[in-house]
């Protein structure tokens, strides 16, 4: 007979947080939302952590290098989806990992003998309007000279005029050797009012530019998340069929982590993918599992070495699994369940495994519940999907701004390998050698038998750093009602209540006629 469990499941509209006594030392501005990224020993520190607890889902419609950018720069973090292919997907990861790197790897130069024209539709295509001028035109070649905005007029210069005519030469351009250090660079930036410096080898051979604006960036958003050597995090997603080649392209790209992209985690697939990278890279290549709903599917991807553990089946806004296949269970009890499992984990193991609340948002304040009720990040898709910084493109609908929005699991995304282990597939995948997959494999599987996701709209929010200020706002202000400054605080501290479907709508405006809503005749 089938296991029946006692309770229903619950999901996060359903509960709220009590409040808990506030110290005056409580207050926002003392409250820190870092919390660990991947696994760690008790009495260490974990090597990866975010500074803020929000992930953007490995989505189509979701995580690009742009989102990316954006997101690291508040201080999270991206997963850019794995459903592309290996080239394309490690080529966002290049992007973002070059984009801000204290050090950058000049990715616009010119050789002397190029043209205006080919200056103007170089910056068109990479948006750089500083361009090292070099001997061969490649990022490394011998320092000639630079070309700036300020070194030609469109629409007086020629556009067939030389670079070599009108560039800024060698021997006028301010540079560091090859041993500056960044503080340094930045003070001769400061101290010659430069937007940008070259770095050079002993022979002239441009090495790396320093710009202005990343010092900039760095002061205007103190929580950003940086590597050891000043570059932005990124995540990528990989699936459970191609990981012998996506891993190593995606690890020599700079990925600071990954993490398995599929439907349901508790799977042999996930166990030999984890296994194989611990096989190749022992604990270096950081990779996080899932998802799961219950302490079982915790226990199992745990040992298996994953180093955190996603949940949540079916709670997503295009996610439709529960209809189709009637697999599932409310967020909120997932999460409670898998954050007690993780906790027996530590105390049985003294290993902490994070995890992460995969799903089942609605509201800003649905992400604190979750974070109080055991999870140590979130993934979010819906969310993110709003901002001019996903990938997907604005439209008006009825007169109103939205973003297209689509799952995973929809025809849309063509994301066969999340849901699929076809035979003909995963035997190409355990052969010896380079996983590559079959045209016949692929053909057989590119089309889905039946959906998990559906393709939708989502109302258009604007910027990412408005709308994530805002809720982050919220979440300190709720975390000192609840008496904490710490995320491992107000799991301590947090006091939940499961709350009738008459308080949920005693907690919303009522019984009143809202101005908005309202068109009044001027008085006579």
């Amino acid at each position: 007979m089938a296991y029946f469990y006692e309770d229903a499941a619950h999901t996060f509209n359903e509960y709220l947080l009590v409040p808990g006594y506030s110290s005056a030392a409580c207050i926002p501005q003392n409250v820190d939302l870092s919390v660990p990224l991947v696994r760690y020993r008790a009495g260490e520190q974990p090597k990866l952590r975010l500074n803020i607890p929000l992930t953007s889902a490995i989505m189509q419609s979701v995580s690009d290098a742009d989102m990316a950018i954006a997101l690291a720069r508040e201080g999270g973090l991206s997963f850019i989806f794995a459903s592309q292919s290996i080239e394309a997907e490690k080529q966002m990861v290049t992007s973002v990992k070059d984009y801000k790197a204290g050090f950058v790897v000049s990715d616009s130069n010119v050789s002397p003998d190029q043209t205006l024209a080919d200056v103007l539709a170089l910056k068109e295509k990479s948006g750089h309007s500083t361009m090292p001028v070099t001997s061969d035109g490649t990022s490394h070649g011998r320092m000639l000279g630079i070309v700036t905005s300020r070194d030609y007029r469109p629409s007086r210069t020629p556009t067939h005029a030389k670079v070599s005519e009108f560039m800024t030469p060698r021997s006028k351009i301010k540079v560091g050797g090859k041993d500056t250090s960044l503080r340094r660079a930045n003070d001769i930036i400061w101290d010659n009012k430069l937007n940008a410096l070259p770095i050079v080898d002993d022979d002239d051979h441009l090495l790396y530019i320093v710009f202005r604006k990343d010092y900039d960036s760095h002061k205007e958003n103190p929580l950003e998340n940086l590597d050891e050597k000043k570059r932005y995090r990124v995540g990528a997603g990989i699936n459970t069929h191609d990981y012998t080649e996506r891993v190593p392209a995606l690890v020599a790209a700079g990925a600071d982590i990954l993490c398995i992209d599929s439907s349901e985690g508790f799977s042999e697939w996930q166990l030999r993918t984890i296994q194989w990278i611990r096989e190749q890279y022992g604990e270096e290549v950081r990779v996080g599992a899932g998802n799961v709903v219950d302490r079982e599917g915790f226990r199992f991807l745990a040992e298996a070495g994953a180093d955190f553990v996603k949940v949540g089946i079916g709670g997503g806004s295009i996610c439709i699994t529960r209809e189709q296949k009637g697999i599932g269970r409310g967020q909120a009890t997932s999460v409670i369940e898998v954050a007690q499992a993780r906790n027996d984990y530590l105390k049985e193991t003294g290993i902490y495994v994070p995890i992460c609340s995969d799903g089942g948002i609605v509201y800003d304040h649905h992400m604190t519940l979750a974070l109080a009720m055991g999870a140590d990040f979130l993934m979010l898709g819906r969310y993110f999907a709003r901002f001019d910084e996903s990938p997907t493109d604005k439209v008006t609908v009825n007169g109103n701004y939205m973003k297209e929005y689509w799952g995973e699991g929809s025809v849309r995304a063509r994301n066969w390998q999340r849901y699929t282990h076809d035979t003909a597939a995963q035997a190409q995948s355990d052969a010896p050698g380079p996983s590559v997959m079959t045209s016949l494999a692929y053909d057989a599987q590119k089309k889905l038998t039946f959906e998990e996701g559906v393709d939708s709209y989502v109302p258009y929010a604007g910027s990412l750093k408005d709308n994530v200020g805002v809720t982050l706002a919220k979440m300190r202000s709720t975390m000192c009602n609840c008496g904490a400054c710490t995320l491992p605080e107000l799991q301590t501290k947090a006091k939940l209540t499961l709350i009738s479907s008459t308080s949920i709508i005693e907690g919303g405006a009522h019984d009143v006629m809202l101005k908005d809503q309202v068109n009044l005749l001027p008085p006579r």
